[in-house]
């Protein structure tokens, strides 16, 4: 008998097999000899189209593990199709590596179990009707968004009713956008439930992986708290997904195999028949778009938790308030937030550059530090004496010869949050100043970092980013943003979605504890329209004016958008070998092409970048035809093409 077996690799097809002995079933994990040696493949739900004769390999065992879902499988073939992914390529991402469906760790899962009665909380009026909008909707597939402010207790919300569904007998996932949150979220977790989650993320051991694999598979682990790639744990009976701040761009995977993880979350639970639940304080535009389409229905939580008062915005102008010389922060700015240590508050400095400076300088030759690979300045980290491109990972130490063969005098340009801190301690010197960034925030520190908050051992925080993602500070009261300017221009077409998320996430750390807290910001542009948006409590407002301005310049959600990145080691070659595409995909396509154009960054890691964007109408699925011309592409030697849909970024 013919059987069709995927196997975990680049090709776009499944291969047929001979299958001598064994009744086999889609889905049954088998090993089968590819080439020389023996692989772990999965019988498949339909066979490759070939009409040459070849001699069939049989197939040599069938795996004792619980055999992949119909769903599943259903969820494989749309992502591969969608995104433009080799088929093996995509079943990679669910078997993790073979090692996980052939090898059994002894493991006692009593951990993930509840063990007596977990901690009651009582939810307030708004809470309760959420939870009951969401309880009573069908425990078959539908999209339901809880959008409320920070604070609002939006966790505890989709806490009870995960746990309303465990108790059923279901599995749960939960996605978070950055693996710097598990560690607290999962003190939470175990708050809550009585027991812990499997945590899932590209720091957990291929040892811990493999027994969460194989307790996933077999559902002796109930609930998954995970980062993108736990979307494809192939759970035996999962009963919802929850995708918390959905409008994160961290979900996005821009490298290796690219998609949106919370989208491919939505076509997951739709192949599931399963609910999925998107959690938002501020919701992204093609989310909104959704609820305004009534595709999605929604629940509002508009007051904080324990009717803790949301911070206020205070603008500092620093064309009024003169940033002293030599300096970053503003005299008033240090007056504020005395003020606020005085009483007993935590301090935030928000800055969203890594290191010391973005770029240095020599004041005698006038000669900047360039990364030799990329086409951007290296960053000055100076805590660890070392100049660091942020792209490729090019290292380098001070040590250059001037023009006249002395050691180069160097400037060091702009503010990073290392550069705010040493000029925090000047200012603060009593005061115990820490870093948040995720140069600091490394595995095996970050439980440290973040106790040592919670615990009142530091002051002042300098954060990235990465500070404003779901985490609770009790104290933390004041924060300061100390260059609005940088961070709210950009040439990204999602920049001023992506600025007032930010910001309310960030305003969103201050203040959870019932106590005034207040958010200040120095800029010299005081009456930027971003500020308005911010300070507006109704953010649909910003939302509706985002939507317009979408639709009518013919941007997503209304279009959609599909990035062509061609690289090469030869500048010329790469750009003649970008225009061939164009050309070809016109011919195929009939549809808008625009470029190509250099990328922003046009050089990474020694390689040459043309971008090309083909933008279609949303309704229009055009991927069939995208694949189909695709397998005809033929690139010149040491060209290679990146095809990402849906792109977020534009770099």
């Amino acid at each position: 008998m013919k059987v069709s077996i995927l196997i975990p690799n680049i090709f776009n097809h499944p291969f047929t097999y001979q299958n001598k002995s064994t009744k086999l079933a889609k889905g049954d994990f088998v090993k089968v000899p590819f080439g020389s040696s023996l692989v772990t493949g999965v019988v498949w739900d339909y066979f490759e189209e070939t009409n040459k004769n070849f001699k069939m390999k049989s197939v040599v065992e069938v795996i004792d593990v619980p055999r992949m879902k119909s769903s599943m499988i259903k969820f494989v073939n749309w992502f591969s199709l969608y995104n433009l992914v080799p088929l093996g390529m995509s079943l990679r991402l669910v078997m993790f590596n073979k090692t996980a469906v052939e090898k059994i760790e002894n493991k006692n899962f009593d951990q993930f179990k509840s063990i007596g009665i977990s901690k009651k909380y009582l939810l307030n009026f708004e809470q309760k009707k959420c939870l009951e909008e969401i309880s009573n909707k069908s425990i078959n597939f539908n999209v339901h968004v809880i959008d409320g402010v920070t604070g609002s207790g939006k966790t505890l919300v989709y806490f009870s009713r995960v746990k309303e569904l465990i108790n059923k007998g279901y599995q749960a996932l939960i996605m978070l956008p950055e693996i710097g949150l598990t560690s607290q979220f999962q003190k939470r977790f175990l708050d809550f439930f009585n027991f812990e989650p499997a945590i899932w993320h590209s720091d957990v051991t291929k040892k811990n992986k493999r027994i969460i694999w194989r307790g996933v598979v077999e559902n002796k682990i109930k609930a998954v708290v995970g980062a993108r790639s736990s979307l494809f744990l192939p759970f035996k009976k999962l009963g919802i997904i929850i995708v918390d701040e959905e409008h994160d761009s961290s979900y996005k995977q821009d490298e290796g195999v690219m998609y949106n993880a919370r989208d491919m979350a939505i076509s997951r639970a739709s192949f599931e028949n399963i609910p999925i639940n998107l959690i938002t304080s501020i919701p992204s535009v093609e989310t909104f778009n959704n609820i305004l389409n009534k595709k999605y229905s929604t629940s509002i939580l508009k007051k904080r938790y324990k009717n803790a008062s949301l911070p206020k915005f205070e603008i500092i102008d620093l064309n009024l308030k003169k940033i002293p010389k030599r300096s970053w922060i503003a005299s008033e700015t240090i007056k504020k937030v005395s003020a606020h240590l005085e009483q007993g508050d935590q301090i935030l400095f928000f800055l969203n550059r890594r290191g010391f400076a973005p770029f240095v300088i020599c004041k005698k030759c006038h000669s900047k530090f360039l990364c030799p690979n990329c086409s951007v300045n290296i960053n000055y980290h100076k805590s660890k004496n070392t100049l660091l491109c942020h792209y490729c990972g090019f290292k380098s130490s001070l040590n250059r010869k001037c023009n006249d063969n002395s050691s180069c005098d160097f400037i060091f340009c702009g503010p990073g949050v290392e550069r705010i801190a040493e000029e925090l301690k000047i200012q603060f010197p009593k005061k115990k100043i820490s870093i948040f960034s995720s140069d600091t925030l490394k595995k095996k520190d970050s439980k440290i970092i973040i106790g040592k908050i919670e615990n009142r051992k530091i002051d002042i925080l300098v954060g990235t980013q990465l500070i404003s993602k779901g985490f609770h500070f009790a104290k933390l009261n004041c924060i300061v943003v100390v260059d609005a300017d940088f961070s709210s221009h950009g040439y990204d077409l999602r920049s001023a979605e992506k600025n007032i998320q930010l910001y309310h996430q960030l305003s969103g750390r201050a203040g959870r504890e019932n106590v005034k807290s207040t958010i200040y910001f120095q800029t010299y542009t005081p009456k930027d329209e971003m500020f308005k948006n911010i300070a507006n409590k109704n953010t649909h407002i910003f939302l509706n004016k985002e939507i317009e301005l979408r639709k009518k310049n013919k941007l997503p959600p209304f279009y959609r958008f599909i990035s062509f990145i061609v690289t090469g080691k030869k500048e010329n070659e790469t750009e003649i070998e970008a225009l061939k595409l164009k050309k070809y995909l016109s011919k195929y396509l009939k549809q808008e092409i625009l470029g190509p154009v250099n990328a922003p960054i046009f050089r990474i890691n020694r390689k040459f970048r043309c971008r090309l964007l083909l933008r279609v109408p949303k309704k229009n699925i055009i991927q069939k035809q995208l694949n189909l011309c695709m397998d005809k592409i033929k690139l010149s030697a040491g060209i290679k093409l990146t095809v990402d849909v849906d792109p977020i970024s534009f770099n």
